[in-house]
């Protein structure tokens, strides 16, 4: 009888382990799915953010082109100080740069005509526009390359 009553205690204790055994394998069965889904979308989320701030920073330079042909000066001065500002932040990071390295390392001489295409933009000289088109050219070789 003493064999009877050691037996059952053993039979519930496998029951509860099975029980938990099949709530933690249907518990991974939902959860793994949702996890790759969700890594997935933070993957692509990641990737899409990269591409909206490489469309955004040459947009601000494309806008400060067409700004500047048509004489809007002060509007092509912001637009051109927002890409400078845009992109040197950028460079900055490093390594989790939307850039290449080999494109960081290309883009360092557009900074130095900064300040004095700044300045043609606010004294509302017509040559900036030609300098801003070189700038947008030079950009976009650095970014096809």
């Amino acid at each position: 009888m003493s064999e009877d009553l050691q037996q059952r205690p053993n039979r519930g204790m496998q029951r509860i382990l099975i029980y938990a055994g099949v709530l933690l394998v249907v518990f991974l069965v939902g959860f793994v799915p949702m996890w790759l889904k969700a890594r997935t979308a933070g993957n692509a989320l990641t990737e899409t953010e990269h591409q909206l701030f490489l469309a955004q920073t040459q947009n601000d330079l494309a806008t400060a082109v067409i700004d500047a042909r048509r004489g809007d000066y002060a509007p092509a001065r912001q637009a051109v100080s927002r890409f400078f500002t845009s992109l040197r932040d950028e460079v900055d990071k490093g390594n989790s740069s939307s850039y290449t390295q080999a494109q960081r390392t290309a883009m360092q001489p557009l900074f130095a005509g900064r300040d004095e295409l700044i300045t043609l933009l606010a004294r509302g000289d017509p040559a900036s526009a030609d300098r801003l088109s070189d700038l947008f050219v030079a950009y976009r070789k650095i970014m096809n390359s």
